[in-house]
């Protein structure tokens, strides 16, 4: 089973930037497509981004794209999320996720399609 552990969270002004990091452990994850999703209170977790487990593509949410970037490292088994221009509406938890499908090629955005997940990191944006 693998474990997630976020990081990278806290408080920043809107206009800033935040790069939030996702350290896999007990196995390898460079065969799966990563996610990154967000839950704000009171609302649904939301898809924000994906990078294929080959790290070739990536998919970002319109309500982020062109402000958040989804990379990963296989050789570090991590993936991360650079957030610039952030806004109010992007204050929430981010977590970080396992596709449960090995090698998919192509994504998916629903997180019941995802299998393993972080604790979390706080993300807050003061106007």
């Amino acid at each position: 089973q693998v474990q997630l552990v976020e990081s990278g969270g806290g408080l920043v002004q809107a206009g800033g930037s935040l790069r939030l990091s996702c350290a896999a452990s007990g196995r390898t994850v460079s065969s799966y497509t990563m996610g990154w999703f967000r839950q704000a209170p009171g609302k649904e977790r939301e898809f924000v981004a994906a990078v294929s487990w080959s790290a070739g593509n990536t998919y970002h949410a319109d309500s982020v794209k062109g402000r958040f970037t989804i990379s990963r490292d296989n050789a570090k088994n991590a993936v991360y999320l650079q957030m610039n221009s952030l806004k109010p509406e992007d204050t929430a938890v981010y977590y970080c996720a396992t596709d449960r499908v090995k090698y998919r090629d192509y994504f998916k955005f629903d997180e019941t399609d995802y299998g393993s997940w972080g604790q979390g990191t706080q993300v807050t944006v003061s106007s």
